[in-house]
Order: C-alpha cells, then structure tokens, then sequence
C-alpha cells in the first residue's frame, strides 16, 4: 500500500533537522574558551593514550571521536565504561588521558569508574551538555557541548547534541594534529591501505615489473626478434639496451605504427635505428604517484625504470598502477 507523502512537509522537516544542528555546532566554535586549550595540552603531555569513554549514542560518538585521534597522531581507544567496571579498567595506565563524554553528565556507568580514575591520578577531561554536572564538576577540564535544543521534534532523541559533541571531538583532533606537526606521510603511515596510503607509501620498485618480466633486447637485435620480446613481456614496449645493460632507447607500440608506416624489412632491420632513443625512465625509490605524472605529462603508458648509472632494473605500465590502486 502506499502512502501519500506531503513532500514539501518532508523537505521542510528534513530541512529544519539539518538548521538546527548547524546552529549548534556554529554555537560551538562562538563560546570555544581556554578549556579547549587546556584539554589540548593535556593531550598533548600525555605519555600513553586518550582513552575514550562514554555510553549510549555518546559512546558510538565517543568510538568516532577515538578512531579520528589515533588516525591523527594522537594514541587512542575506546573503552565501554560499563565494561570498564568489570575489568576493561585495566587497560588505563598512570600515563593516559581520559575522555568521558555524557550529554546530561550523571552517567552512572561513567560516575562509577571516576572514584578510581581519580585514584590513579589519570586527567580526565569531559565534554557534557551541562557545566554543573557531577562529570563536569569532577573533571579537569570541561568541554561545553550544550546545544538549545535536539532537532528531534520531540525534543529526546540526541540528535544535535551528538552532533556538537561529535564536531568538538574533531576539533580537538585537527588543533592536535597542527600542533604536532602531523604531515601527510603521517597520515598515510597509520592509512596503508587507502588510496592516500597507497600513494604517499607505495615505490616505483614496489610494483615494476622486473628479472624475466622485464623486456629488453640490444641495439643490433632484429625488428622482428625485438616484436616477439614485446609480445612475449605484454608490457607494449621493450628496452634497448647496451651490453652492460644501459639503456640506449625504447621501442613501443607508438614506434611500431610509425615503422609499419616506413615498410621496413622487420628481419633486417635492427632496433637501434628504429627506437626512440633515452625513452621516459623514473628511478626506483621514486613514489608511485610520481610515476603516474610522469606517465600524464608525456602521454605515454609505461616507463623505464633506471638505476643511477643508467642501467635497466625494471619497467612499468599504467596497467601495473592501476592494479596497485595508485590511479
């Protein structure tokens, strides 16, 4: 059956929710005081981790806020509170920092663990949606996320309140992360398998092609034989190369349309005088990525790759990079 849907109404409400929430993050950033600071120099002192803390939506909040620190440079975990109070408590050390996140700040699973945070002198910064809560009042530093209202319409389900505490935890992870120093090849170093990771980490010599894969063939080598190496290595082209392995030129399948063109005696005709002498080389310790620019600057679909003296140790095609993820 269906149901007739006012869809003005339904734009209106989802407008409205996403109004709301707007309101309370900007909020955020207009009363944003030196507590901020203090909570990132705690931070930053600390000689363990940020342990992360908090129940309900605050704690699925709290499991984003703790994975975005520890991809940033900054150590952290998640810890259920309700958990912690049968034995999870242990992961905290003397050398950790605690955030405890709770909306209304009277958490009885959060207010449970306190006395023996407190006990092993771990900072504990809190961010609640009231200053005069138990949790804010016992805390070290207090982070203010109050919103005036969920864009819920009845008012209960956290909503902007998520939100805001949600879009603090960021902050306090981008203000780490510049304080730091925290640089790209930070990020793609705990990011190894995504697409920034692939292409900040990954080397030429990761992923070229390289022994009996590699083709080459020297200057005095027949067309025809120099064919038949293409052929046999599917890379589209092949080195040439002297006798102690230097590159001399490269023949690829740009080179044979233009020799088909000159009706050349492929059985007689040597590779040294039909290849494109030097040819695109890249080194092996140089970034994959690279590679790819090299490859979009010149208009060509594989590289030579060289060692300082000029010798063939690999080549490489935009196939071999597309299966490495790089492009």
């Amino acid at each position: 059956m269906t149901i007739p849907i006012d869809e003005a109404r339904v734009l209106e409400l989802g407008r409205q929710a996403l109004r709301t929430e707007s309101d309370a993050v900007a909020a955020l950033a207009e009363r944003l005081d030196p507590s901020f600071v203090r909570a990132c120099s705690l931070c930053l002192a600390c000689r363990g981790r940020v342990v992360v803390s908090g129940m309900g939506k605050s704690g699925h909040v709290g499991g984003k806020i703790a994975a975005t620190l520890a991809s940033t440079g900054t150590p952290s975990f998640f810890l259920h509170p309700a958990e912690a109070s049968h034995g999870d408590l242990g992961m905290i050390t003397r050398d950790d920092v605690v955030l405890a996140i709770s909306n209304s700040g009277e958490t009885a699973e959060i207010l449970t663990i306190l006395p023996l945070i407190r006990r092993m002198g771990v900072p504990l910064i809190a961010m609640t949606g009231n200053p005069q809560s138990s949790l804010a009042r016992e805390a070290a530093v207090h982070l203010d996320v109050s919103v005036p209202a969920e864009a819920c319409p009845l008012n209960l389900a956290p909503t902007a309140s998520t939100t805001a505490t949600l879009a603090m935890g960021d902050a306090l992870a981008v203000a780490l992360l510049n304080l730091r120093g925290f640089t790209e090849q930070d990020f793609a170093l705990s990011h190894p398998g995504g697409a920034l990771g692939r292409r900040l980490l990954l080397r030429v010599e990761d992923i070229m092609r390289s022994g009996d894969q590699l083709p080459m063939v020297g200057p005095d080598t027949p067309l025809a034989a120099g064919l038949l190496e293409m052929s046999r290595k599917g890379l589209g082209m092949t080195a040439v190369t002297d006798a102690q392995g230097k590159v001399l030129g490269v023949f690829t399948d740009g080179d044979l349309r233009r020799t088909i063109d000159r009706h050349v005696d492929i059985h007689q005709t040597p590779m040294s005088t039909v290849m494109t002498p030097g040819g695109r080389r890249i080194g092996p310790h140089e970034l994959a990525a690279e590679a790819v620019r090299l490859m979009d600057e010149h208009r060509v679909n594989a590289l030579l790759v060289v060692d300082a003296d000029s010798r063939l140790i690999g080549a490489l095609n935009v196939h071999d990079l597309l299966r490495a993820g790089v492009m």
